[in-house]
């Protein structure tokens, strides 16, 4: 087991290691500018925050160049990647013109970039934004979900990977209690 105190003496590196065990999904952050311009981000930040009212969240850091055409859209949807997308997120994740031409999408409510074979995708209004440090939050109101079933793409030290379901060994019906109470 490793360890660092975090003193403002640490190496960054420890912490970004550390934070890496928590295997997360792996988004396409899209929006519209004022101007029409269509952008798109990779991003493994998203987080559900409410059910009631429907909000969600996602950070970016703040050295980013268009950090202040997402905030001045005023909207963005989350893409929710499949396995099979490991190549979009790479493609996203890297700094070039129109990130679009390569990848088929529809254009969704506010016309927002809705990526073609996304396993689910949040349609939203931006709420508010937090400042976080290095990063910016987003919090946004869900205007709109799509989903389909399929394996997610999901982000662990530093690679990607996918899910494997484990034998429920006497917790589903904890599971679908926790569920139900969602309902």
């Amino acid at each position: 087991m490793n360890e660092a105190l975090l003193d403002g003496q640490h190496d960054g590196r420890q912490l970004r290691q550390a934070l890496a065990r928590f295997a997360t999904g792996v988004t396409v952050i899209t929006t519209r500018t004022q101007q029409g311009l269509r952008l798109g981000l990779t991003a493994n930040s998203f987080s559900a925050l409410s059910l009631d009212p429907a909000l969600v969240l996602w950070s970016m850091v703040k050295r980013s160049g268009t950090l202040a055409d997402f905030v001045a859209s005023g909207q963005f949807a989350v893409n929710v990647l499949s396995l099979e997308q490991a190549d979009v997120s790479h493609h996203f994740a890297t700094a070039q013109g129109d990130r679009f031409t390569q990848h088929d999408f529809t254009e969704g409510w506010g016309g927002l970039p809705l990526l073609a074979g996304a396993l689910a995708s949040f349609e939203c209004q931006l709420d508010r934004t937090i400042d976080g440090g290095d990063h910016l939050l987003f919090m946004g109101r869900v205007m709109r979900i799509r989903w389909s079933d399929g394996q997610p793409l999901v982000f662990s030290a530093g690679r990607y990977c996918s899910t494997q379901v484990l034998p429920s060994a006497g917790i589903q019906a904890d599971v679908d209690a926790v569920w139900h109470g969602l309902g």
